[in-house]
């Protein structure tokens, strides 16, 4: 395991961290929660029947023992969290209505992540990424003053680790976005020990080229420098002038970061994923995420390809933001 998460881990064991697991019946879901739960790392609270759990967690060769199994049709306090939920829906919803949907594994996982009853909640697995993040924007919803949710990748190769932002979620953030994406990405990177050193990228350095999409970036830096003084940013940026001190010295002398930033926010969703994907299969690293990042509470979304690996390495970043 690498370093990265050997750090997590260090971090978060023993602390008592609960996490919710709404694909109870999945065998990679089940694989990382025994490990999870062997290691005591956190305390696995799993979603489903308690007999079928228990029975594919047999098939497997999987103990869960320390790991909570909850069925949301047997749930003694499902009266409050239907009485929680129809609150935070701000009576868009009907009692009855309320019961139902409550049944749904990733809407029930997230109110007890809402109420207390959890810290955090990992799924996706099996399920869509709007039907895990969707239950989180409604009831768990943003931070106050971020209005929207993103989504981060922290590339790792070696001893090298940098965050690229956001990969995931917003197709065309506007300047408010992207200041508040690139605040949220420097604190992301703090739990990775790693200190934001925050580049604002585009196609173009420091005015050398001049367009709607350069002044948005550059509106973005504005707002970021106001909004957190205290961070290491600036922009706007190419990669290189961000990335390589000589052409740093070059293209933007005057700067704070000289070719040393490890913090990379793009300037839209395309140029982000691909970004991602080509230091992925061009430069070899490891992409873990997308980390969501800008709720209240954590809430992660795996891949429908994931391995039992990647969940239990998801469960140790989720972990590490509920602290």
């Amino acid at each position: 395991m690498s370093d990265l998460f050997s750090i997590l881990k260090e971090k978060v064991a023993g602390k008592n961290i609960k996490i919710v697991f709404p694909e109870g019946l999945d065998e990679r879901i089940l694989t990382a929660v025994g490990r999870l739960a062997e290691e005591n790392i956190l305390l696995p609270i799993v979603i489903g029947n308690k007999e079928a759990v228990a029975n594919k967690a047999k098939e497997l060769g999987v103990t869960l023992q320390n790991v909570e199994i909850i069925d949301p049709e047997q749930y003694e306090e499902m009266d409050a969290l239907v009485a929680s939920f129809i609150e935070r829906r701000k009576g868009k919803v009907s009692e009855e209505e309320a019961r139902k949907i409550l049944l749904d594994e990733n809407y029930f996982g997230t109110m007890l992540v809402y109420v207390g009853k959890a810290d955090g909640l990992v799924s996706g697995a099996a399920h869509s990424t709007a039907d895990t993040v969707r239950p989180a924007l409604q009831i768990i919803k943003t931070k106050p003053g971020i209005r929207k949710t993103s989504g981060v990748f922290i590339m790792v190769r070696g001893d090298e680790k940098y965050v690229f932002a956001d990969c995931a979620i917003n197709i065309s953030p506007d300047s408010q976005d992207l200041a508040e994406i690139a605040i949220e990405s420097a604190n992301t990177a703090k739990m990775f020990d790693i200190e934001p050193r925050v580049a604002m990228l585009s196609f173009s350095t420091k005015g050398s080229a001049k367009s709607p999409e350069t002044e948005k970036v550059i509106e973005a830096v504005r707002i970021a420098k106001e909004m957190a003084p205290d961070l290491v940013l600036d922009g706007e940026f190419q990669f290189d002038a961000a990335f390589v001190p000589s052409v740093a010295k070059k293209k933007a002398p005057d700067s704070v970061i000289q070719g040393d930033a490890n913090v990379f926010i793009f300037p839209s969703l395309e140029a982000g994923n691909i970004g991602y994907k080509i230091a992925q299969r061009l430069g070899n690293f490891e992409a873990v995420g997308p980390i969501l990042q800008g709720l209240n509470k954590p809430v992660n979304d795996l891949s429908r390809g994931c391995s039992a690996e990647d969940v239990y390495k998801l469960s140790l970043i989720t972990a590490a933001q509920a602290l």
